[in-house]
């Protein structure tokens, strides 16, 4: 079976709506998320980074936001704010049919290593395989002193190519002596799927070559 391959978020434009003012209003109250006005949605967002109070109504606006510049400040807000609410919210949008909304919640959660971490057990056992994806390419930018476990935990136990594959790759980088017991046991579990084999392969010849 082959690897179904993640969405690649991109970097996030700092740019403005179309229009938009030099200067922009940074006291706008959060009501004006609902402004049919995208400058004055795009400084709402803005005026929202740090402001736990509005991080419900950040979250509530973007699954109905239709422009990407809006889009990106109410991102920027969530990952500037942090806390429990916003790194449940953007979990949630792993779920999206969009994949804009998807990629950007990736990266989000990936700038949330102080509350991103509590969650990570629960994103590991979703009942889809893609939001268990989308949760290995969080690891892979989180950058957290538990990476190499979490993903090794992946390779060792799920149950789907597609998630195995996309741990795989990411474990490339890390080369974790820790790792190799996880991938042949995973080399043995998907015997049948060339993709896992082949990358379970160079994961074993990477850690023996880092080892001699």
């Amino acid at each position: 079976m082959g690897l179904l391959s993640a969405d690649n978020h991109t970097p996030r434009p700092s740019s403005q709506p179309d229009g938009g003012p030099d200067a922009p209003n940074l006291a706008r109250p959060v009501t004006d998320l609902a402004d049919p006005n995208p400058e004055r949605r795009w400084e709402a967002a803005l005026s929202a980074r740090g402001e736990p109070t509005g991080v419900d109504a950040v979250l509530a606006r973007l699954p109905v936001e239709p422009d990407l510049a809006v889009r990106q400040a109410l991102f920027d807000a969530l990952a500037a704010t942090g806390g429990p609410v916003a790194a449940r919210g953007l979990v949630d949008l792993l779920r999206s049919e969009d994949a804009h909304l998807r990629n950007e919640a990736i990266a989000a959660l990936a700038e949330l290593p102080d509350d991103v971490p509590d969650l990570i057990d629960t994103m590991l056992t979703a009942d889809d395989p893609d939001v268990r994806i989308f949760t290995v390419n969080v690891l892979r930018d989180l950058r957290h002193p538990q990476t190499t476990a979490w993903l090794t935990r992946v390779i060792a136990e799920d149950t789907h190519p597609n998630v195995v594959g996309t741990a795989l790759d990411h474990a490339l980088e890390l080369a974790d002596p820790a790792m190799a017991p996880a991938a042949l046991a995973a080399r043995t579990r998907f015997a049948d799927d060339p993709y896992v084999a082949f990358v379970c392969g160079l994961l074993l010849d990477r850690i023996e070559g880092s080892a001699s």
